[in-house]
């Protein structure tokens, strides 16, 4: 069992949720990230946010919004649609808020940090702004891992070709090197901007080679 599914555990059922509960909320979970064509957006992923919040975790606000927004940020996802950040949103709201009852503003608080990994752009709360952090801090890795990263990013998108695939990834790229800064918090961006700029510029590179 992982650190990230302990967690999940014992916030359910400090939410006073059952054995019942706890178990079927996970299985969803990890349906969800174990389906196919999730090359980089599976379990790993979030599991490497969660390793990623641990060492700041005394910075956040609300930890078990953010332990929550890790989860279910990419519950859904079809690269056919844009809406996908939306989507997640609204079954977490469902499941927490409909059919768990976990308390509004929790779920609300984790709701606004899922809508933000749409754009990655600076917020008002600041845990939203370690949690963007987290999720974009692939993009500051070793060569090798960023490498793999990109690759299994272009397994998701398979179904487009190069000629389709390339400018558009190639607009996601120059839009995070087109920033001020690409982390919004002083703890990630000390730790990930510089070699985040390096990876971001050397795929780009080859995405115009």
């Amino acid at each position: 069992m992982t650190a990230l599914r302990d967690a999940f555990e014992d916030l359910i059922r400090r939410q006073h949720g059952t054995d019942h509960l706890v178990a079927s909320l996970w299985e969803e979970v990890e349906a969800a990230y174990s389906a196919s064509g999730r090359h980089y957006h599976g379990l790993s992923h979030i599991e490497g946010l969660h390793r990623q919040l641990q060492p700041c975790r005394d910075l956040l606000q609300d930890a078990d919004a953010v332990l929550l927004a890790i989860i279910y940020h990419d519950l859904i996802i079809k690269v056919t649609r844009s809406d996908n950040e939306q989507r997640s949103a609204e079954r977490m709201q469902q499941i927490l808020l409909a059919d768990a009852g976990f308390p509004e503003a929790l779920v609300n608080r984790t709701k606004g940090h899922i809508l933000a990994t749409k754009k990655h752009e600076p917020s008002n709360d600041p845990d939203t702004n370690y949690f963007v952090d987290a999720d974009l801090s692939i993009l500051g890795s070793g060569r090798e891992q960023y490498a793999r990263y990109a690759s299994q990013v272009r397994k998701e998108y398979r179904r487009f070709p190069d000629l389709l695939y390339k400018p558009g990834r190639r607009k996601v790229l120059q839009h995070f090197l087109s920033q001020p800064a690409i982390f919004k918090t002083e703890w990630f961006r000390g730790r990930y901007e510089r070699s985040a700029k390096e990876n971001l510029e050397w795929e780009l590179s080859h995405l115009t080679a």
